[in-house]
């Protein structure tokens, strides 16, 4: 070990940053976060921004150096494990003792024809800034959380636009009877019409489903599916078949010990085993855990396992409303829901501690 252990995190979502603030506080450690973007995008306010909400961001150079974190804007390309390097797409190399990868995630359009060409995503900010000028019928594709959150941001924000959402299940079909009840009411307050229906294909108009049906719309927002960036892969650490990074009970690698893998481009695990779901939920702790783990190394000690639990599941239904759905440690569904103003209330609380989390 180095007299100054040099700790690269790569990615400044959720997780990289919880990590870096965490790690930065370990005696003899230097904390360098190399993200592609210069500001910090709260992915969790996104179907926001998709609908011309202001939302916002903060200039990550300046909030991590407030903290002594180097921060580095670039693009990682690959990594040498063998030499402890990572490589960026400036032809700049950075050398690490011990690496935290949280690259996070990306849309994935590329299972359903036609939907690369024409529907758009809210999965990241640039996504949002390509949706064009929104008229007539809006498509949402997707009835999970995002889905659900944009179609109702849409919908309340638009009401001169007819919002449709469509997916393959009931639009929040894991939560209790509770929650569903209120969101298909919600949905339906608001005038989005609801469409089960698995999509075959994207056209130029509208989208075709499984069963032949057309559904003219002038805009289609893909919000389903998600991918990761192939750089662990192609690095050589140990991956599952989607690229996400397999972690022991640490969050190491499990074929590089000294690289944290936390977040979406982790395959972590929960009570009993169970693998953690995508969301800034894990992220959030995962991070906070890898950068108290580093330090405690530091410090010539063994830290305790990961242990991942959730709280709530929350999704927001417009301005105003919203779902709190208070979930058991291993993140399946309690009988305790708050709906309405009070559901927004923490709903916006939850995002608020993100914020803080990050920042």
């Amino acid at each position: 070990m180095t007299a100054e252990h040099r700790i690269v995190v790569l990615g400044a979502g959720y997780a990289g940053m919880s990590a870096a603030k965490r790690a930065a506080k370990a005696r003899g450690a230097r904390v360098t976060v190399v993200n592609a973007r210069p500001e910090f995008v709260q992915r969790v306010r996104l179907h926001q921004t998709a609908v011309g909400q202001r939302v916002a961001q903060w200039d990550l150079r300046e909030t991590l150096e407030a903290k002594g974190i180097e921060f580095v804007q670039a693009r990682v390309t690959d990594i040498d494990p063998a030499e402890r390097r990572v490589r960026l797409d400036d032809g700049r190399a950075l050398a690490y003792d011990s690496l935290i990868y949280a690259l996070g995630s990306a849309a994935d359009r590329s299972q359903v024809p036609g939907a690369v060409e024409f529907a758009q995503s809210v999965a990241t900010l640039e996504d949002t800034r390509r949706i064009p000028e929104l008229s007539g019928r809006v498509a949402v594709v997707g009835s999970g959380a995002t889905g659900i959150e944009t179609a109702a941001e849409l919908a309340e924000a638009r009401p001169d636009l007819t919002v449709l959402l469509v997916g393959s299940e009931e639009p929040g079909a894991w939560l209790s009877e509770k929650a569903r009840a209120h969101i298909r009411s919600t949905l339906a307050r608001l005038g989005v019409q609801v469409l089960t229906g698995k999509v075959a294909q994207v056209h130029p108009d509208g989208l075709e489903l499984v069963d032949g049906a057309r559904i003219p719309a002038e805009t289609v927002l893909w919000t389903t599916g998600f991918v990761v960036s192939e750089v662990a892969a192609r690095s050589g650490l140990a991956v599952d078949a989607r690229g996400r990074v397999l972690v022991d009970g640490e969050l190491r690698s499990t074929s590089h010990p000294e690289v944290y893998a936390i977040g979406d481009a982790a395959v972590m695990h929960g009570v009993d085993g169970r693998e953690m779901r995508m969301a800034c939920a894990t992220a959030i702790p995962a991070g906070q855990y890898a950068g108290r783990a580093l330090a405690t190394r530091l410090r010539g000690k063994q830290p305790a396992p990961y242990k991942g639990t959730y709280i709530a599941q929350c999704i927001s239904l417009g301005r105003r409303d919203a779902v709190f759905q208070r979930v058991k440690a291993d993140d399946s569904m309690t009988g305790t829901v708050f709906t309405g103003r009070t559901g927004a209330w923490f709903k916006e609380m939850i995002v608020k501690s993100t914020e803080w989390a990050s920042h």
